[in-house]
């Protein structure tokens, strides 16, 4: 089995995704693509398609609940990295949770992940 995020992408879609500018790579090489930001506050930056509703990251290739990918994946925002799927390290993610509630997905649960070594349980 695939890591339930490759068929979910729900967080991508709920959040304003805002960071510090220095995480973009017009300062920071290899930082999050500047041309897919837009300015938040004079310290920050954000996702374009994260700032109002409806939210859609302008990063995020899927169809929710089927696939789903960040086209930025390595050089994704800090706040990203961040945001762990639920039980994925042992512990229930209220955002992982909310998002894929908000699509009508059940929440991830202990029973998706083998040992907590964060590798899904095969089909």
């Amino acid at each position: 089995m695939q890591h339930p995020c490759m068929t979910c992408g729900a967080c991508c879609t709920q959040y304003r995704v805002a960071f510090h500018w220095m995480e973009s790579d017009e300062v920071t090489p290899g930082g999050v693509p500047h041309q897919l930001t837009e300015t938040l506050d004079p310290h920050r930056l954000c996702m374009r398609g994260t700032h109002s509703k409806p939210v859609r990251c302008v990063a995020l290739d899927a169809q929710i609940g089927v696939y789903s990918r960040c086209t930025i994946h390595p050089n994704r925002p800090s706040v990203c990295r961040e945001v762990d799927a639920s039980w994925e390290y042992g512990k229930a993610s209220p955002q992982c949770d909310k998002a894929r509630i908000a699509y009508g997905l059940d929440p991830l649960t202990a029973a998706d992940w083998e040992g907590g070594d964060n590798n899904p349980i095969a089909a």
